[in-house]
């Protein structure tokens, strides 16, 4: 509290890098206490409210510097074109989502030291984490509550509030112990029996609902085939990339599974007018089962319009015919298209000059032999309030993605902690196929009950899951509780400066 200038600046950095190392794949869960005690301990040190605004403004750059380090990393997939901009641009997205943590400061300092202090804190961050997950398209990576994904039990807790209302509780109990600076003991025990509740009846949940109940006749293959980012979209390697997909389908233990999954962009063809290839496909399709995989898409608008572009899902059925599609609509800016276009003469970071197209939003695809499921590819998947198509509950969640963009860095441990929590959310199981990076099935409470790790080549065969019977309180309502706690709250934190403003 007494540090001014540039040391005040290093230790709000160093305190935002000691919250992302609570984060996967560390959860080095205390961490929490040093970085929310120490901004509150920030806060009430700022002689003025521009000086809370910097302090959080620095914690945030540290944060997001150190736990979006690998988009440095997925511009160097292209490095002649893009890696001049490696670190640039980790410096400058950081710079500007560190905004979010600034404005949580200056609230927070607008609330009276103390325990409204600490809760102002946490309603303010979680509303700041609300808002970063639909400004200028979303970005909701790396929420605080994801650090508790290390706990099957806790977790338990985002059936009823999602990970934004499990990341208020994280920040509340995280900046408790900041009240010691005033003799107050209390907040800090009560912060203590907090966490140990969320995780008794996390434990109470988990044996209510045990594991083991799968869906009959179902036995999934998910291939990973590990295909380095630079090597995929090389003319000379995609034959010899397609066929690595059908000889994995097709090895040992074949016969025993009736719907194989290929992950994101694993067809690097328009295979719906290629009839060649789409019998190879059908010999690599188990008897009335399917076959679903990533894949590009083009289309017309019209007969003199240019070529849309998608970043697709396909399942084929035993005869290699297209039997459901599904497009993604929430696209990366930059990395599938480029925002303004008509203004900014840039490039996208993936493969070839034209823009992806949005697809139409979250769908439920049937196919036959499986439970209707939504599909979502790639960061679809950590949208929490944009997982399933209204009205249409599926029987499971499946996330393809290509995560080889991250590199062998933290970036895949944070995409699939993140896809784990949908499944607690919405009470149905996720199933999770990479190109490379963290291929798993997680069941509807988000245990884990097979995993194919990171950096390896192969196929993990798995039964599927059951959907809970009746949806969470999260699917039901979604992120709605926010409003009226986020008006009273505000309220009652900030009664007595408005009374004497």
């Amino acid at each position: 509290m007494a540090f001014a200038g540039w040391r005040r600046a290093l230790i709000a950095m160093v305190l935002g890098v000691a919250a992302t190392g609570a984060l996967p794949p560390l959860h080095l869960l205390p961490l929490l206490v040093v970085a929310f005690t120490g901004l509150v301990w920030l806060i009430d040190g700022s002689a003025t409210r521009r000086a809370a605004f910097a302090a959080g403004w620095w914690f945030g750059l540290g944060h997001f510097v150190s736990g979006l380090y690998w988009i440095g990393i997925a511009l160097l997939t292209d490095p002649e074109r893009f890696a001049w901009l490696a670190a640039p641009a980790v410096l400058a997205i950081s710079a500007a989502l560190a905004l979010f943590p600034a404005l949580v400061a200056l609230a927070a300092r607008l609330c009276e030291p103390g325990v409204r202090r600490v809760l102002g804190l946490a309603l303010a961050w979680v509303i700041a984490e609300w808002l970063r997950g639909w400004l200028f398209t979303g970005f909701p990576w790396n929420l605080i509550g994801t650090a508790w994904t290390l706990s099957e039990a806790i977790i338990q807790f985002s059936a009823l509030s999602g990970v934004l209302g499990l990341g208020l509780v994280t920040v509340a109990v995280a900046a408790a112990p900041s009240t010691f600076t005033g003799g107050r003991w209390a907040p800090t025990l009560l912060a203590g029996l907090l966490i140990a509740g969320l995780w008794g009846g996390g434990m109470a949940r988990l044996s209510a609902y045990p594991g083991g109940a799968i869906v009959e006749g179902v036995r999934l293959r998910l291939v990973q085939p590990n295909v380095a980012q630079h090597h995929k979209w090389q003319p000379e390697k995609r034959e010899a990339l397609f066929r690595r997909h059908l000889a994995l389908t097709t090895g040992a233990g074949f016969e025993s599974v009736t719907h194989v999954i290929w992950p994101e962009t694993a067809i690097p063809y328009f295979i719906a007018d290629d009839a060649a290839r789409r019998r190879m496909i059908a010999a690599a399709t188990p008897a009335g089962g399917a076959l679903i995989s990533g894949a590009l898409r083009g289309v017309r608008k019209t007969e003199y319009a240019p070529q849309m572009l998608f970043n697709s899902l396909h399942a084929f059925d035993e005869e290699g015919r297209v039997v459901a599609t599904y497009d993604k609509f929430h696209l990366v800016p930059f990395g599938e298209f480029v925002p303004f276009r008509n203004m900014l003469s840039l490039a996208k970071l993936t493969h070839g000059k034209t823009d992806f197209s949005a697809g139409p939003g979250p769908r439920s695809l049937t196919v036959a032999g499986l439970p209707p499921f939504s599909a979502l590819i790639c960061y679809e998947a950590i949208f929490a309030s944009a997982v399933i198509e209204p009205g249409k509950r599926p029987g499971f969640l499946l996330n393809i993605t290509n995560d080889a963009w991250f590199g062998m860095s933290s970036g895949p441990y944070q995409h699939f902690a993140s896809a784990r929590l949908r499944a607690v959310e919405q009470g149905l199981p996720l199933v999770r196929v990479a190109n490379t990076g963290i291929t798993a099935v997680v069941d509807a409470r988000g245990r884990i009950t097979a995993r194919l790790g990171m950096g390896q080549a192969g196929v993990l065969d798995a039964d599927l899951p059951r959907a809970l019977d009746e949806p969470t309180p999260y699917a039901r309502w979604g992120d709605w509780w926010l409003l009226p706690i986020a008006v009273v709250g505000a309220g009652l934190l900030l009664r007595r400066r408005l009374k004497t403003a």
